[in-house]
């Protein structure tokens, strides 16, 4: 069971309160944090991504501000992003929506060596691009159904990339099948691919770096769009990616104010700990995002995401208690967000619950995986909770 799933509301707010006092010891003049441990590691995206110069900036204003020397591990996919969190090598993971897919227990994260995960939040970046798929724009494509025959990449390990491909693909009315899929180990090798025409399209965030190249080459960029008053299209999307939010993209390559991208986004890069990761910590983390967001919001397109009026706490991971702490004392954190909150770290219960009977069950690869997609399933709905998945 989660630490903290099952507490009552008097010993929650006794928690809270306990992370409030710690993280009040901030020396506001000294510009020192007692809470912040002189030396951090993160995973991240690799280098040249939207996620991976976030977590640089934000570095540099720790080094700055509070002379924490920030180390940045690249990771080419989502697995290789959250191991070294669960291992225990970093504190926190500069990660996308694979975090919410590992905190259900699904896709890569169905296998016996990882099953569901008590992740929590910290806070996330919400900017002004879109999660989309990119096409080359020498192929004359403009909807997600002209990609029908076309190739279509995949890369291992990355459901982040995998599910939002298939998900946007949905919108169109097709699938997997319908197209040519090209297996790659990691993005910027997915977006190597498109730029040197092995691939027609690639999965990114509309400001990520490699989609800037993709612009500047031969090829050139554009950003089919998901309709918002497309029923058809955005029952498509939730289907295979519930995550997904209607969204007005204006930044990114191709796109602007004046020619903005409509289509969907969900929070990148969301800054990940775990259910046991230190309240004092991830309080003092969001109190310098928060304090000294002015020092790194201009350092990368989506940086701006990470305002506090930008946070988006009704989502589909729960927060951390010490970034509640937090939050509720800055006045943003309402008790419909508690409510929410509440009744995701039960969903993470009911499936730490169903994974502990897959204990001993001998079942290897496919078989296993079938297996506790099932009993997942039949645990949430047990539950009052949507499987999504099957």
């Amino acid at each position: 069971m989660f630490s903290g799933a099952n507490l009552p509301a008097r010993a929650r707010r006794l928690q809270q309160s306990a992370a409030l006092a710690l993280i009040a010891c901030l020396c506001a003049g000294a510009g020192v944090s007692a809470e912040l441990p002189r030396t951090m590691a993160w995973s991240a995206y690799n280098l040249g991504t939207t996620g991976n110069s976030q977590a640089v900036a934000i570095g540099k204003m720790l080094k700055d501000r509070y002379g924490v020397n920030l180390r940045i591990l690249p990771g080419k996919n989502d697995v290789s992003r959250l191991l070294p969190l669960v291992k225990g090598r970093v504190q926190f993971s500069a990660n996308g929506v694979a975090t919410f897919f590992a905190s259900e227990g699904v896709f890569q994260f169905a296998a016996d060596n990882w099953g569901p995960l008590p992740l929590r939040l910290v806070m996330t970046s919400n900017g002004d691009s879109n999660q989309a798929l990119a096409v080359a724009g020498d192929l004359g494509i403009r909807t997600f159904a002209d990609l029908k025959g076309r190739r279509v990449p995949y890369v291992r390990g990355a459901p982040s990339l995998n599910v939002g491909t298939e998900a946007l693909l949905a919108c169109g009315g097709i699938g997997w099948e319908d197209v040519e899929r090209i297996e790659f180990p990691g993005y910027q090798a997915m977006w190597d691919g498109i730029i040197n025409n092995q691939v027609d399209a690639a999965f990114a965030t509309t400001v990520s770096g490699p989609t800037r190249r993709l612009e500047a080459s031969p090829r050139g960029i554009f950003w089919p769009p998901a309709p918002h008053d497309d029923a058809d299209c955005w029952r498509g999307i939730h289907r295979m990616g519930p995550y997904f939010m209607p969204h007005i993209g204006t930044r990114g390559a191709g796109i602007s104010a004046d020619d903005p991208h409509e289509g969907g986004t969900y929070p990148y890069p969301l800054l990940t700990g775990l259910d046991r990761s230190d309240p004092a910590v991830v309080g003092a983390l969001v109190r310098a995002l928060h304090e000294h967001f002015a020092d790194f919001r201009d350092a990368d397109p989506g940086a701006i995401g990470w305002a506090l009026e930008r946070q988006i706490f009704q989502w589909v991971v729960p927060y951390h208690d010490g970034a509640v702490a937090v939050y509720r004392e800055l006045g943003v954190w309402t008790e419909a967000d508690q409510a929410h909150n509440d009744a995701l770290i039960e969903r993470q219960a009911v499936l730490a619950r169903a994974w502990q009977t897959m204990s001993g069950s001998g079942l290897t690869d496919e078989a296993f995986r079938a297996a506790w997609m099932d009993r997942r399933a039949t645990a949430l709905e047990a539950a009052g909770f949507d499987p999504i998945w099957r």
